[in-house]
């Protein structure tokens, strides 16, 4: 915790940008709830609620490939700063949704939205090694990471409350969150004379016109560096199970344990709590770790994550179905910090746009089939034996990580990815 304090005193460019994650996601989350919950008031389908998620999900794979070029083309602040004013207008047209009492109109919206997302959430992660110098860079990711779960269990929460007050109240809020995010990351200030652009070329130039061209060279890029190809596949492995619990947590909840809206919640509040601790404690571990022992560390924190997937799905009694799944999560979490710690590290500025999308993109992708295979397997097969298989999915990517390591197909890359060996921005007080 000390870390973090004296990262966010110390550095104004990241706690502009902490700050505005902060109000922006725990928005988002209001809107997720308060569109589920219109979705079923109006339809009484659960059927609507897979549409909404898959309306969701297409936009955010097709349109990653495009944000990781422009994000490596174009100044990524002004690129974030766009994708959030997009993303309060699509909000507030959720409210034409309550008012006309139209299905389609959630379909359309939640498209939109996701639409917009991947320029930001991508864009992020980017500009993270700009607004970080090398000793900060561990503890930004892990605030960072932290902090995306800790809006999802307060935000979760709160999302609720507003939803029983109204659903316009919801979507507002969702949209004004969106409107001060960007305020907040325009307020950042470029550390150099580059600023947040990778690239300075002109527009006539031949590369501008050939996306393509230039995504390809992103993956490219990503076969060539050994590190960086497995944490994105580590990244799709942990996604064949992932996706599943989407489903599975209201599964377990309500028909396994019988335990109806509070069981679920406890075990989505299980899980966030899961994803906190292990989230602290690769912060304090990833400064202690040499590469071997990341690697190591890796490999069991996966196999831990599965196996404590497989105890939470055939535990009898369930406290300790919910000390399985704080287990799992917190496997996870570590790993999640650990891996990004060496993404933000290794990949070079002019690369950082299109292998955090595309990660994000391959992801998405994953957690979608995930997502309705388990949909599917539900009406034939009970959900101990979708979770077990899950956990097993999810546990076998230990088995490719510990093979390419052992092998010594994992070697360490040249440390690129932070351009800054001190801290570049100056405190201002005035915030």
């Amino acid at each position: 915790m000390h870390d973090f304090f004296n990262l966010l005193s110390r550095n104004r460019n990241y706690r502009f940008t902490w700050t505005g994650q902060i109000v922006s996601e725990i928005g988002d989350h209001f809107n997720n709830i308060a569109v589920f919950a219109l979705a079923m008031a109006l339809t009484h389908s659960g059927l609507v609620v897979t549409g909404v998620l898959l309306a969701r999900a297409i936009p955010a794979i097709t349109m990653g490939p495009v944000a990781g070029v422009l994000l490596d083309r174009f100044d990524r602040k002004r690129i974030m700063i766009a994708s959030d004013l997009m993303r309060a207008l699509v909000a507030l047209g959720f409210i034409f949704a309550v008012t006309a009492h139209r299905i389609w109109v959630l379909y359309l919206f939640s498209a939109l939205l996701m639409v917009a997302s991947p320029f930001f959430t991508a864009g992020r992660s980017a500009i993270l090694p700009t607004i970080a110098s090398r000793e900060e860079i561990h503890t930004a990711n892990s605030l960072t990471q932290t902090t995306q779960w800790m809006t999802l269990t307060v935000g979760t929460f709160l999302g609720a409350t507003v939803v029983a007050i109204g659903y316009k109240w919801a979507f507002v809020f969702n949209a004004l969150s969106f409107v001060f995010s960007a305020w907040c990351i325009g307020r950042l200030r470029a550390p150099d004379a580059a600023g947040f652009r990778a690239k300075r070329k002109l527009l006539a130039e031949d590369e501008v016109i050939r996306p393509w061209r230039e995504y390809r060279e992103g993956l490219r890029y990503m076969r060539s560096v050994p590190l960086v190809l497995a944490i994105a596949l580590l990244s799709v492995g942990w996604a064949t199970g992932g996706g599943a619990a989407q489903i599975l947590f209201t599964l377990f909840g309500e028909v396994v344990f019988n335990r109806g809206a509070s069981g679920i919640g406890m075990i989505w509040g299980c899980a966030g709590l899961g994803l906190l601790l292990g989230g602290a404690f690769a912060h304090w571990l990833g400064r202690r770790l040499s590469f071997d022992a990341y690697k190591l560390t890796v490999f069991i924190d996966y196999i831990v994550h599965g196996a404590a997937y497989v105890l939470f799905s055939r535990a009898q009694r369930f406290d300790l179905a919910l000390l399985f799944i704080l287990l799992s999560r917190s496997g996870m979490a570590i790993n999640s910090v650990l891996n990004y710690s060496y993404l933000l590290r290794t990949v070079p500025n002019r690369y950082r746009g299109r292998v955090f999308a595309t990660i994000e993109t391959l992801t998405w992708t994953m957690m979608m089939v995930s997502m309705m295979g388990a949909g599917i397997a539900s009406t034939h097969y009970s959900p101990r034996l979708i979770g077990t298989v899950a956990g097993l999915l999810s546990s076998t990517t230990a088995i490719f990580w510990g093979w390419a390591n052992w092998t010594g197909h994992l070697p360490l890359p040249e440390v690129a990815g932070s351009g800054q060996p001190a801290v570049e921005v100056h405190p201002d007080r005035t915030v």
